[in-house]
C-alpha cells in the first residue's frame, strides 16, 4: 500500500462523523446499509451524509452498489486489512530497543 493511500485513509476517519459511519458499516458487514438507513441510524442529514460518504468511497474505504433506486454501502475489508498491514508492518521487531 502506497504510503499517499494510507494518508488519505487516516485523514478520511480523523474525522467524527466520518468514523461513525464507517464503525456502523463495519458492523453491518459486507451486506453494507442503504444510505438512508445509514442517515436514519446515526441521524445524519442527507446531505451531510453525502458528503462523508463520498470521502470515505474517495480514500478507498467503503464501496457503493446500486440496488435498485438506492445506494448500499459497504466497507471494504480488503483495503481495511492492506491498511491495518501497512500501519503494523514489522511490528515488534525491537527497533530503538538498547
Amino acid at each position: 500500500m502506497e504510503k499517499k493511500t494510507v494518508v488519505s485513509a487516516l485523514a478520511a476517519l480523523a474525522q467524527e462523523t466520518r468514523l461513525d459511519v464507517f464503525r456502523l458499516l463495519v458492523q453491518a458487514g459486507s451486506e453494507g446499509l442503504s444510505a438512508g438507513a445509514i442517515g436514519d441510524t446515526l441521524e445524519i442529514p442527507s446531505a451531510t451524509l453525502s458528503f462523508h460518504l463520498k470521502e470515505l468511497k474517495n480514500a478507498g474505504l467503503v464501496r457503493c452498489e446500486r440496488a435498485g433506486r438506492s445506494r448500499i454501502y459497504s466497507p471494504d475489508f480488503a483495503a481495511v486489512g492492506a491498511l491495518l498491514g501497512f500501519l503494523t508492518a514489522n511490528c515488534c521487531r525491537g527497533v530503538g530497543d538498547a
